[in-house]
């Protein structure tokens, strides 16, 4: 079982409660009305399938019914973070590693310094151990 973190709610939840809704970050032509059917198609239908690093974006289906993105590594399943819509991603193709430099640090614009902590995912053999320093890792915008 795979544990999730909210970052509406500042909780972690069971991902029973948590529903994916596709690629995040896709740019929605300015003018749809003047846009070719082939780049209209493609924005309706056609998503990356990377492997590796990976934008989703998800909703808390049973919890706050709000949206948020998650960064997700697509061959082990890691959860790397969960960040609100609007804010920039920390890891990417580019930046695996999710170093920032010092500058980033500081408010997040939510009341708070940085992000919220995000735990890495853990099966159901190991959902005991995942408040143990191994399975967390400290994400800050």
């Amino acid at each position: 079982m795979f544990y999730i973190h909210c970052p509406h709610c500042n909780e972690w939840r069971e991902e029973e409660e948590f529903h994916p809704k596709g690629q995040a970050h896709i740019q929605r032509p300015e003018d749809p009305a003047q846009c070719s059917d082939e780049a209209w198609g493609d924005y309706l239908f056609f998503r990356d399938n990377p492997r590796g690093i990976h934008h989703e974006l998800w909703v808390h289906a049973v919890g706050c019914r709000k949206f948020f993105n998650m960064t997700r590594h697509t061959q082990t399943y890691e959860i790397l973070e969960t960040y609100r819509i609007g804010e920039a991603p920390r890891f990417t193709q580019a930046n695996p590693d999710g170093k920032t430099a010092p500058a980033d640090a500081g408010d997040d614009g939510h009341g708070g310094a940085g992000r919220a902590t995000s735990q890495l995912s853990s099966h159901a053999s190991s959902h005991d151990a995942s408040h143990d320093s191994s399975y967390t890792r400290e994400v800050r915008a």
